[in-house]
């Protein structure tokens, strides 16, 4: 069994401020972490191959030279190799370039050893996107399941997987063929903490780095900036909002519950009417 799993060092959001003239993140003493959702499928993906007897997983990154920091936390938790695809040139990458990237890197990998199963977290903390694991899928051409929680069954002989996924109106089953990708929300697998041996061998772990042009040759086209539609314009932080009004339905009673949820929106209402003079016309 072969797994790939990649994953992001993310700016700890809790931490985040937004520079008020520029309107960009200050990332300046800002902590990076693996992304939460991202340390899930790297245990899902660890927990299968003890599953199923045996295999490989491998954790890949697009990212600065820091990234390899994110990665050796990833062998820690039982990753068998690490590869960190790092260049100037992938500067500025959005997610339709980001994607280009890591579906080249994993048919790379899968030319070595053969994939079964491609898995990502739901999003980053960061962009909020969710849109890197689909756009892998589709460049791929195998298929995508997002959110999803648990996996039922991992047949490796009939070449097919029982994933279960999170949907609006309760849970979906699904069975799927593999290869697959799926995109996992936190409750797929609870992270274990990683036992002393390993956390002692991923303290020597190298992570491979791969470049623009080895040992895969990426369409400059493609990559960074150029092969990027899409840019942050601004970003900001949203205004504080002032408390609501608790109104208690056992101290007042409904009908004078719902007589002052009224008043409250027809008195918001009018504000919002007022012009810029304060004077309603």
């Amino acid at each position: 069994m072969h797994a790939v799993v990649a994953i992001k060092q993310v700016p700890d959001t809790s931490n985040v401020r937004i520079d008020p003239e520029t309107g960009t993140l200050i990332r300046e003493g800002v902590p990076a972490i693996v992304n939460p959702y991202d340390l899930h499928a790297v245990e899902a993906a660890v927990q299968l191959k003890e599953r199923v007897g045996g295999g490989q997983v491998t954790v890949i990154t697009m990212g600065p030279p820091k990234a390899a920091e994110a990665l050796i936390e990833c062998i820690e938790q039982g990753a068998d190799r690490a590869i960190l695809i790092s260049d100037r040139k992938f500067g500025g990458a959005d997610t339709l370039a980001t994607s280009y990237v890591l579906a080249r890197a994993i048919e790379t990998i899968n030319a070595e050893l053969p994939v079964d199963i491609i898995l990502f977290g739901k999003q980053a903390i960061d962009g909020d996107t969710a849109q890197v694991g689909p756009g892998v899928a589709t460049r791929l051409n195998i298929p995508l399941i997002t959110y999803a929680i648990a996996i039922e069954e991992f047949d490796l002989e009939s070449r097919t997987a029982i994933v279960h996924r999170r949907i609006e109106q309760g849970v979906e089953v699904l069975q799927t063929s593999l290869p697959v990708l799926l995109t996992v929300e936190k409750e797929i697998a609870p992270v274990r903490h990683a036992p002393l041996p390993r956390l002692i061998a991923a303290a020597r772990y190298q992570p491979e780095v791969w470049s623009a042009t080895a040992p895969v040759v990426f369409d400059p086209q493609q990559i960074g900036l150029k092969g990027s539609p899409t840019v942050v314009g601004k970003a900001f932080t949203p205004e504080q909002r002032s408390g609501g009004e608790v109104i208690s339905v056992a101290d007042l009673g409904l009908n004078a519950v719902v007589a002052r949820a009224l008043a409250v929106i027809e008195q918001a209402h009018v504000r919002n009417l007022q012009p810029e003079t304060g004077v309603v016309s």
